[in-house]
């Protein structure tokens, strides 16, 4: 039993730090892309219309949310609460009489 809950962990800890790296090439993607995006807008109209903000800011949302995935700040966004969830539910369901549970 200790060597699965050792594997276990093992296997958790190295998701995490899969999604961690997942979360740090997408950020390196996202400067590279937007710092090409706003050299091209200097290099079309000097920066008079700062469109590639616009990418930037679209861009940006999706990074933010998944900063907060990955690094747990929102804890309804994890896996571990989702199991939690699951059971909670399950130990209800059973504790329910077989009888009509939607009343």
């Amino acid at each position: 039993m200790r060597d699965f809950n050792k594997e276990s962990k093992y296997l958790r800890a190295k998701e995490r730090v899969a999604c961690i790296k997942k979360f740090y090439t997408s950020l390196m993607f996202y400067v590279i892309f937007i710092g090409f995006l706003a050299a091209l807008n200097y290099y079309t109209n000097e920066l008079r219309y700062p469109w590639f903000l616009w990418a930037a800011f679209g861009w940006g949302i999706g990074i933010v949310i998944q900063a907060f995935k990955t690094f747990r700040w929102l804890p309804y966004m994890d896996k571990d609460w989702e199991e939690r969830k699951i059971k909670e539910f399950m130990e209800k369901d059973n504790d329910e009489p077989s009888g009509n549970r939607w009343s």
